[in-house]
């Protein structure tokens, strides 16, 4: 199967570090003409992209934004809402400051931009928005309240904008990464056992890679999921898919 994303116009939240990156890369790399906004860029992104600077928690600065995509190609045929941050701590203690900033990024950036995108898919009658919700929607994490709750409230906001857009042809999906070792959350400087343990949960048992991320993504990008909206798709290489993983693991090496 050819998923053809060549010309698309794609639009990346968070495009300019991290996970958004590798999306972004490949992306660029399936021939889409591709728009990354972030609040700040590191360096350069690959050549052809459009870098916008935005922060996705205000109105006015998201509408700038998508108005310039739109200026610059006209129509946007896909939005990954890939940005989001992860501030943990006990609920007891947590700091409603935190708590805010969480639900702002998380979940009001990504009811801005597809807010802001659905007039011109509507033109169209065409479209995707694809959502960055977590595992931690699934089943969270102790400390990670805030942002368990804020990717729950994003499956939940997919499914009824699924519904709302449906008829327009435009679908809209969200995915649940697992353990994809980033700077936000540390996995790979932790102590060999602390690895060990996160990785025994894993029925594939290795760190999730943001290139198996952006694998979904073009496949859901694309004219082969045209049938596919309001879901929410398990990319966590099978965590807690069984109750033991590891034991399929067990004597392997011997």
């Amino acid at each position: 199967m050819l998923l053809d994303l060549s010309d698309k116009v794609v639009v990346v939240s968070g495009g300019g570090r991290g996970i958004g990156r590798t999306i972004v890369d490949r992306f660029v790399s399936e021939k889409a003409k591709v728009v990354a906004i972030d609040i700040a860029y590191p360096d350069e992104l690959a050549p052809g992209v459009v870098q916008l600077t935005a922060d996705i928690t205000d109105p006015s600065a998201v509408k700038a934004a998508i108005d310039r995509v739109l200026e610059l190609h006209g129509r946007v045929d896909v939005l990954i809402n890939n940005a989001g941050i992860l501030i943990e701590g006990p609920i007891e203690t947590f700091d409603p400051a935190h708590w805010k900033a969480t639900f702002d990024v998380n979940v009001l950036g990504t009811f801005l931009l597809s807010q802001a995108v659905i007039p011109s898919m509507k033109a169209v009658g065409a479209g995707r928005i694809i959502n960055a919700a977590s595992f931690a929607a699934i089943v969270p994490s102790i400390g990670s309240a805030a942002y368990a709750a804020s990717k729950a409230a994003v499956v939940q906001f997919t499914r009824v904008l699924a519904g709302e857009l449906g008829p327009w042809n435009i679908t809209v999906n969200c995915y649940a990464p697992g353990m994809i070792p980033t700077a936000m959350n540390g996995f790979a400087d932790m102590p060999e056992g602390a690895q060990a343990r996160l990785l025994d949960t894993l029925s594939l048992r290795r760190w999730e890679r943001a290139d198996d991320v952006a694998d979904l993504l073009c496949f859901l990008a694309s004219d082969a999921a045209g049938y596919i909206t309001g879901a929410l798709h398990d990319v966590s290489g099978g965590k807690l898919a069984t109750q033991i993983p590891s034991r399929a693991y067990e004597g392997l090496s011997d």
